[in-house]
């Protein structure tokens, strides 16, 4: 190769990098703000302010190891079976739907609780999809005939709000209430205190 051949080949390489760099610096800003669109649900973002993903992570997962680990359930022979009811909202905001912290809980009984918990459909979801789906002989009252599996536990929810100037602490306790006696097996809670 002689000299002109070379420095027409570094010139080539030269604008290839150049280029290359230009293509590289655009994609570089894309993954910034893919993080900025898209930051972890486990995290808090300093630009919401009150209750946050974080919080429906944390609440979920820490509700579900405590009544996993539970001595009644786990000494129980019979695995429970529980219904998900609702959440009451006692917060300033009666407006917002909050039954997210409940089906995450859910999901996290279902993922976790290696047969100790049977999770029941609710009664009016479950005669809805019944009748949309199977053909069976109905009962004199019209409702198919098939009575399902009857849950002897309902998990609840209450959000409660404390709101000062700054910031609102939150109560966020969930229950399993036992349909048959009305006795409370199973209570715990989820406690944070966040910027308003």
């Amino acid at each position: 190769m002689n000299k002109k051949q070379g420095m027409v080949l570094l010139a080539y390489l030269g604008s290839v990098a150049l280029l290359g760099g230009g293509v590289a610096g655009c994609s570089h800003d894309r993954p910034d703000r893919y993080g900025e669109q898209r930051p972890p649900v486990s995290e808090i973002d300093n630009r919401d302010r009150g209750l946050q993903s974080k919080d429906v992570v944390q609440a979920s997962e820490q509700m579900a190891m405590s009544l996993l680990g539970d001595p009644r359930l786990n000494s129980s022979k019979e695995q429970w079976t529980i219904v998900v009811g609702n959440i009451q909202n006692q917060t300033t905001n009666s407006r917002h739907a909050l039954d997210i912290f409940l089906e995450r809980l859910r999901i996290q009984l279902a993922r976790h609780g290696q047969g100790r918990v049977q999770l029941i459909q609710n009664r009016a979801g479950y005669r809805d999809r019944q009748a949309g789906e199977l053909e069976t002989d109905p009962r004199a009252d019209g409702q198919p005939g098939e009575k399902g599996v009857q849950p002897d536990y309902q998990l609840d929810g209450k959000i409660m709000e404390l709101p000062n100037r700054g910031t609102s602490y939150y109560l966020m306790e969930f229950s399993v209430n036992d349909l048959h006696n009305r006795t409370i097996p199973w209570t715990d809670a989820y406690e944070v205190r966040v910027e308003r």
